[in-house]
């Protein structure tokens, strides 16, 4: 065979590798859309309760996320000219699930608005790590409509909610930003939880919530919370996160919690350590116990 008949074969070669890797590609795409509602996204379509359960005043809310999707939400108000807390929710139920965390914040005397992403509660379309960053995106802006800039905002997300609120720190410094129960990254996670099946299919989880790669160009301060025993997010990945945090940074440890119990076993220095942090990044006088 000719040198040149060997050059035109190789080229006939790649072209069909091509062809084969493209079609791969495609044919994934729907799995890694599977996969990812299979592991990382479990809403409940209905609301349990709402505020009104826990003896709150609030508003229900329609809204649009950036892209267009409609969501839905509850605004708990706060003290006059009380700053507010944007609660992005963990993966699992809808913002009907969370309503002692909304309690928890209100005593404070601070307002409060909880979201369902898209797929959750009330909320259309179908949840994907993007979307998720369109929903917060949304809710941010309907905030700032309401009267309440970035400067007069904190983010504080639980579970996959620390991701979803990081990335909107990113893009829309707010006073601060908590992050509970956090994990480094949904590759980090399946490393942990399903070595074998993440070596041989993790690439085809298609969200990558990378709060390690993030963390570091954060330009608010960061309140990190954790409890000791969670099995879930190691507390090796918020000792991760912090190290990579710029400052101002502070880690909060909850001995003998869990992965969504951390609010409940912190008891007194949970709530005091939000307390004094909402006081100092707002200037806010929140209430006492």
């Amino acid at each position: 065979m000719s040198l040149t008949s060997k050059a035109a074969g190789f080229k006939k070669l790649r072209y069909r590798l091509l062809i084969y890797l493209l079609a791969a590609m495609i044919f994934a795409m729907p799995a890694r859309t599977a996969l990812d509602h299979h592991f990382l996204y479990f809403p409940e379509p209905r609301h349990e309760a709402t505020p009104s359960s826990v003896g709150l005043d609030y508003e229900e809310i329609a809204f649009l996320a950036t892209d267009g999707t409609r969501l839905s939400g509850w605004l708990v108000s706060g003290r006059p000219n009380a700053p507010i807390v944007l609660f992005c929710i963990g993966n699992a139920g809808n913002i009907s699930h969370r309503l002692e965390t909304l309690q928890l914040l209100h005593d404070f005397g601070v307002a409060v608005f909880i979201f369902n992403y898209r797929g959750y509660g009330l909320s259309e379309g179908k949840a994907s790590e993007h979307g998720t960053y369109h929903d917060v995106a949304g809710a941010l802006e309907l905030l700032n409509k309401r009267g309440w800039p970035s400067e007069r905002t904190i983010i504080f997300g639980r579970s996959l909610g620390a991701a979803i609120g990081l990335e909107a720190a990113l893009h829309s410094p707010p006073a601060g930003l908590i992050m509970e129960s956090a994990f480094t990254s949904i590759a980090a996670m399946g490393q942990h939880h399903y070595p074998l099946i993440n070596r041989l299919l993790g690439w085809l989880i298609g969200a990558k919530y990378d709060n390690l790669k993030k963390i570091s160009g954060l330009k608010s301060p960061v309140l990190l919370i954790h409890g000791k025993d969670d099995t879930i997010c190691p507390p090796r990945m918020a000792e991760e996160l912090f190290y990579r945090a710029p400052e101002e940074k502070q880690l909060l440890w909850i001995p003998g919690a869990d992965h969504n119990n951390g609010f409940i076993v912190g008891g007194e220095i949970y709530r005091q350590t939000l307390r004094e942090t909402i006081a100092r990044w707002t200037g806010f006088a929140t209430e006492m116990d």
